[in-house]
């Protein structure tokens, strides 16, 4: 497949109002996913939806400017999260939707994503298609006039119509009476949705990270700070904290201890639980190289399969559709629940497991356990480019040594980030002192070739 130019591993992000991520860069993009979409003779309809940035406005008008430009009309929904936007798309039978986003990024940062009309996000062929269009002269020189230009609409009632559908994924029969819920919101798209959710069916909600001003959304708040939710929790007594991130579409949850969980508790809780149900699909759980050793043991008891992709919730999903599989994630807190969604939802996720507590009777500690976590090291390298690693002999043979010195009980990988300069290294084992050793081994190369 041929190198991308624009797109990374979940759509196209940088610095708001610098290259790439500018309004004239959002406005190509806009006419090339209108002219992607626009197939039949008829009036075609795209959704625009984004989080709380300051920058969205600019990017929003770009957008939409482009897209009418080809005679096709724009919903705007405002700020909604990332599932949010795929659901609309889906549900009003849009051709497609796109999401102004930079996900868990600071606020200068933004992004655009692509949902296709199945509320699935595009695939790289197609994210090459529109690259063409932009770089390759193809876009056509014919522009609508006059009623062939398109038209704008605010969807007035979209964050309703969203609620409804996350709430249809909590049983009927259960209730959240009597559950005190701590969320933080990350001052991001869900700071109206999730807690809405969680109060609408029976919880007393303590919520956080719900005023956004744009520059505050993911500043010291949301799933990349749980230690506050867990602060929360611990200080009013909560039976769960729930940390999202800016777009909503990923969390990672806190136990009435104030313990701090990963995805991969998430999804072993979930999948163990819909095994003994008999509700996962195939028994399989898809996850990335990421997830912890823990999640395959954890499943292995419980007579489940993990199978594992690359980094990249689109990946994820890919993986679920061959493998007939219901569940997937990632360590992220990023967690599909093909059953209810096409693409990760944080509040949903947190729903889930809610789920299994009140079904069970049982605290968010104890069904934690089901899965024991292998020390994990993580480092993050700042590059100055991003060179083949295969093609680095030092990093290549420094790598293996790690590797053969694990053995069977450790992992070792390098890989780099989609969405920033980033070199990260994950060691794996079950000696904390090893493999920060192991993984200091490999700080020291990756800076030494590439920062």
């Amino acid at each position: 497949m041929a190198e991308k130019r624009l797109f990374g591993t979940d759509g196209v992000r940088g610095i708001a109002n610098t290259p790439p991520m500018t309004a004239e860069t959002a406005l190509s993009l806009g006419r090339a996913i209108a002219y992607m979409f626009k197939q039949e003779p008829r009036r075609h309809r795209i959704v625009i939806g984004k989080d709380t940035r300051l920058s969205g406005y600019m990017l929003e008008g770009a957008m939409m400017a482009g897209i009418c430009s080809m005679g096709v009309d724009v919903l705007l929904v405002g700020p909604l999260p990332t599932p949010g936007i795929a659901y609309i798309t889906s549900s009003m039978r849009a051709d497609a939707g796109v999401v102004i986003s930079a996900s868990h990024n600071a606020y200068q940062d933004n992004g655009i994503k692509f949902f296709s009309n199945n509320g699935f996000k595009l695939s790289d062929a197609m994210e090459l298609e529109l690259e063409s269009f932009i770089f390759d002269d193809n876009d056509p020189a014919h522009r609508p006039t006059a009623d062939d230009v398109g038209k704008a609409y605010r969807l007035n009632d979209a964050r309703g119509r969203y609620v409804v559908s996350i709430k249809n994924t909590f049983p009927k029969e259960l209730s959240l009476d009597g559950m005190r819920v701590a969320v933080d919101c990350a001052n991001g798209a869900a700071y109206k949705v999730a807690p809405e959710v969680f109060r609408e069916l029976g919880a007393e909600v303590v919520s956080i990270g719900v005023k956004p001003d744009g520059q505050n959304i993911n500043k010291d708040c949301g799933a990349l700070y749980p230690d506050n939710i867990s602060r929360v929790v611990k200080d009013t007594g909560a039976h769960i904290g729930i940390a999202i991130d800016g777009d909503g579409d990923r969390c990672i949850i806190v136990d009435e201890k104030g313990t701090v969980l990963t995805g991969d508790h998430l999804m072993a809780i979930a999948a163990t639980a819909m095994i003994r149900e008999g509700t996962l699909k195939n028994n399989i759980l898809v996850s990335t190289i990421m997830s912890n050793a823990g999640l395959d043991e954890a499943m292995e008891k419980a007579g489940g399969t993990v199978v594992r992709t690359g980094v990249g919730d689109r990946y994820v999903v890919e993986e679920m559709i061959r493998r007939g599989a219901n569940l997937g994630g990632e360590q992220s807190g990023h967690v599909i629940f093909f059953d209810h969604t096409t693409t990760g939802d944080g509040t949903i996720s947190a729903l889930q497991i809610l789920a299994h507590m009140v079904r069970d009777g049982k605290p968010l500690s104890e069904l934690a356990s089901v899965m024991q976590t292998y020390p994990q090291v993580l480092l993050n390298v700042k590059i100055k480019e991003k060179k083949n690693l295969d093609e680095i002999e030092s990093i290549k043979k420094g790598l293996s040594s790690v590797i053969e010195r694990l053995g069977k009980r450790g992992r070792a990988f390098i890989r780099y980030s989609g969405t920033e300069p980033l070199a990260r290294i994950t060691v794996e084992g079950p000696d904390e002192k090893e493999i920060n050793d192991y993984a200091a081994e490999l700080e020291f190369l990756v800076k030494k070739e590439l920062s």
